[in-house]
């Protein structure tokens, strides 16, 4: 298979995907190096595909049903989990965090989480690279982009992150 064509390959595998697939899946499949993958993904952003790399592999974004909402939290590390959890059970995908860096300006880190399960999985994940979460840099103040069913699911989340300490104040009071 020509690098083009596994490209499309990858591409159309992306468009069909239930779920994230990693650089290691994908390489298995077209029989190629997990780097191989990485730069092919690479070539594919770069053609304008907009495709994510979430902690859990790639995924092509596709348009939001739902609203989207950014709400401000603060917590430590370990509230990390439960701050999740409280999102994905009032029926919100978590799309993002993103902290103010002092020298780079806005990070974003791409998570879509929808589900405990998702959560669990991070949580894992994060435990095992041994990476510091991005809200460690500004003191545990970060955003989230939620993807919620509706306005009554973001006002849900609000009063439940608000409820554990978690919510910087003034938002979802309406």
């Amino acid at each position: 298979m020509l690098a083009a064509e596994r490209r499309e390959a990858i591409l159309n595998r992306l468009r069909t995907a239930a779920a994230p697939l990693s650089a290691t899946t994908l390489a298995r499949q077209f029989s190629v190096s997990r780097q191989i993958v990485v730069g092919d993904i690479a070539l594919l952003r770069a053609s304008g595909q907009a495709i994510d790399a979430t902690p859990r592999g790639y995924l092509l974004r596709r348009a939001p049903e739902g609203e989207t909402y950014t709400i401000a939290c603060c917590h430590s590390a370990g509230e990390m989990g439960h701050e999740l959890n409280l999102c994905v059970d009032h029926g919100c995908t978590v799309l993002n965090v993103i902290v103010e860096h002092p020298l780079y300006g806005q990070l974003t880190g791409q998570l879509q989480l929808s589900s405990r399960y998702d959560v669990e999985q991070f949580l894992r994940l994060s435990s095992q690279s041994g990476a510091p979460p991005l809200s460690l840099l500004t003191e545990g103040i970060h955003l989230h982009t939620l993807l919620c069913p509706d306005r009554e699911s973001y006002l849900r989340v609000c009063r439940a992150l608000r409820e554990a300490g978690i919510l910087l104040e003034g938002q979802g009071e309406s």
